[in-house]
């Protein structure tokens, strides 16, 4: 029977799978029905999965919701959606209260002490305001839901939006085959299940904010297989150490971010913990910069693995420490089961180290929709396959390479500039903790190149120095000519940095929109 650490508490998986009979009691008495929503703006907590499966048990689709987003952003949501319920953690509740629609109910989740702790957010803060239902006690006065299980349907995962609104990532209530589909896959990416290490051996973690894609998939399916779960309130590097050596922590699903800050431990910080019971790491969802991977390689051992994937078209490759240091800088082969293609514009498949558009799929999972937006699921369905909007090339070995982003492509003076390949370089400069490169307008060439550089602490890199660096490893049209410098860059709870809040005042700037 699986397990659920949060903090010095633990639940087992009957205590949880009868909260989430509860819970779907209670969605049921509030008419809500196979194909509703019920939105779920919650940190990483019991709640999330009492919520989500809850709904899921009903065929009610799990709304994941950022709760970073302003009052716009989350009236957006929830609209968009079309959520009939609203689960929400009560300090996050006034900031976005005049954005919840007419209508919606709204169920206040009490801050544990461990997330209180871990944001630092005073005692009442956590308290559910007079006049509103409380989660815990709504759910208590609901017996289990005996009635046998919906087919439970993925959640409704929203993209980041770097270019624009985000949109709802919906697919058709999984069948049984599509199920085990899917499972072949994630079993590969998370290293257990189906071929791989027997769940009820596995003790994993919840690392990364649950309401993006990759943890939220990476926890349900763990949970789902009976593996025991170590809940993080939020990531941070020490504390990460102190649970791997505490709980013998065997498998993670990371992003790159996370390995930064793990490297960037004093050394006799890192020494101190013994994580000798780690036995397979992952990481995905953001590029990783070669000599990070190769300095947690160093660290950790050849047990850290990399997929790819998109909320699109799920995780098609996948590739170990070894194949990835023969290959510096793939993100691996195609994994059984799943398709990938590197195509032109014309969409005309190309040959080995062509650059060109990546579409994919994950074979017998089903298609998927934007939720609300038929003419954008139009546009990235390619035939069978899907576009996740990744530039890249295979080499003679079959091995997936990323150049970028499609809409990070910068076009200067009629040349396809790849901000990735600048990206690549300037995290090879000591003076560079991190970087975002892109494009910015450009009166004679249309786009120039602009990097905005996060410094090492304690160190005071200049522009000229950046330019000087990259003159020695990048072509001359590929140097940067607009520098900038800032202490931190901006970023998404996956880790992601959030380009478009640093490139969009200089098209707002020039006129223009991106």
């Amino acid at each position: 029977m699986g397990k659920v650490w949060l903090g010095e508490r633990v639940r087992s998986s009957a205590e949880i799978d009868r909260r989430i009979a509860q819970a779907a009691s209670g969605f049921e008495s509030l008419g809500l029905a196979a194909g509703d929503g019920v939105a779920l703006c919650l940190r990483n907590d019991y709640a999330f999965f009492e919520a989500g499966n809850g709904a899921g048990q009903l065929g009610v689709y799990p709304v994941a919701m950022n709760w970073h987003y302003t009052v716009d952003e989350a009236n957006y949501l929830l609209k968009d959606s079309g959520a009939k319920a609203l689960v929400i953690h009560a300090d996050l509740l006034a900031p976005i209260r005049d954005a919840i629609p007419e209508g919606v109910k709204v169920l206040v989740v009490r801050v544990p002490p461990e997330i209180r702790a871990a944001y630092g957010l005073a005692p009442e803060a956590g308290e559910v305001p007079a006049g509103m239902t409380d989660w815990d006690a709504w759910c208590d006065g609901f017996a289990p839901r005996t009635a046998p299980p919906q087919p439970m349907p993925s959640a409704i995962i929203y993209t980041s939006g770097t270019t624009g609104r985000p949109k709802g990532v919906r697919r058709p209530t999984p069948t049984p085959e599509r199920r085990e589909a899917s499972d072949r896959v994630f079993a590969r990416s998370y290293g257990f299940g189906g071929d791989f290490d027997d769940p009820s051996t596995v003790v994993t973690a919840v690392v990364g904010p649950i309401y993006h894609s990759a943890p939220y998939a990476h926890a349900s399916y763990s949970y789902r297989m009976g593996a025991e779960l170590v809940i993080l309130p939020r990531f941070d590097p020490e504390e990460l150490l102190r649970a791997i050596e505490k709980h013998r922590i065997t498998h993670l699903n990371m992003v790159p971010i996370m390995f930064n800050r793990l490297l960037k431990l004093p050394e006799e910080v890192r020494r101190r913990y013994d994580l000798s019971s780690l036995r397979f790491v992952a990481h995905a969802a953001a590029p990783v910069s070669p000599p990070v991977k190769r300095a947690m390689i160093d660290w950790w051992g050849p047990i850290i693995n990399e997929y790819y994937g998109s909320t699109e078209m799920s995780n098609v490759t996948f590739c170990t420490a070894q194949e990835w240091l023969e290959h510096p800088g793939t993100v691996g082969r195609v994994v059984q089961g799943a398709e990938v293609r590197i195509v032109d514009a014309e969409g005309k498949e190309l040959p080995p180290r062509a650059i060109g558009e990546v579409i994919g799929r994950v074979l017998g999972v089903g298609s998927f929709e934007y939720h609300g937006d038929p003419d954008k699921t139009r546009r990235a369905q390619k035939g069978d396959l899907v576009s996740p909007g990744d530039v890249g090339y295979f080499d003679e070995d079959g091995f997936l390479y990323l150049c970028d982003r499609s809409n990070d492509m910068i076009i200067s003076g009629g040349v396809n500039i790849y901000p990735a390949q600048i990206e690549a370089e300037l995290q090879r400069m000591p003076e560079v903790a991190d970087c975002a490169v892109f494009g910015i307008p450009d009166d004679e060439y249309g786009e120039a190149v602009c990097a905005v550089i996060q410094p090492q602490p304690g160190t005071e890199p200049t522009e000229a120095g950046v330019r000087a660096f990259l003159r020695k490893h990048v072509a001359g049209y590929m140097v940067p000519r607009r520098v900038e410098f800032l202490p931190e860059l901006p970023r998404e709870d996956s880790g992601k940095i959030f380009k478009r809040k640093l490139r969009q005042p200089y098209w707002e700037n020039a006129g223009r929109s991106i």
